[in-house]
């Protein structure tokens, strides 16, 4: 119970976390209203390649742990 009561705290006590910093921010800014989005549009696809890359790890590992669990199960059966 007092594991569960320390996970709420914790999770009811996130703050919002901003992914760019000051000087990104106002760069991109700049950059957007003069009409040149080229430069926040990188920026973000950055941010969403850096998001994805862990979960494509880990979607590889479980399918080749899968695959090899499943290989082992057929030669335990013969």
């Amino acid at each position: 119970m007092r594991k569960i009561f320390i996970i709420l705290m914790i999770l009811v006590s996130v703050t919002e976390a901003f992914t760019q910093c000051a000087m990104c921010r106002t760069t991109l800014a700049n950059n957007v209203s003069q009409g040149n989005p080229g430069i926040a549009a990188g920026i973000n696809f950055g941010i969403l390649y850096l998001l994805f890359t862990p979960y494509l790890a880990v979607a590889l590992i479980a399918f080749f742990w899968y695959r090899a669990s499943k290989r082992n199960a057929k030669t335990a059966l013969l």
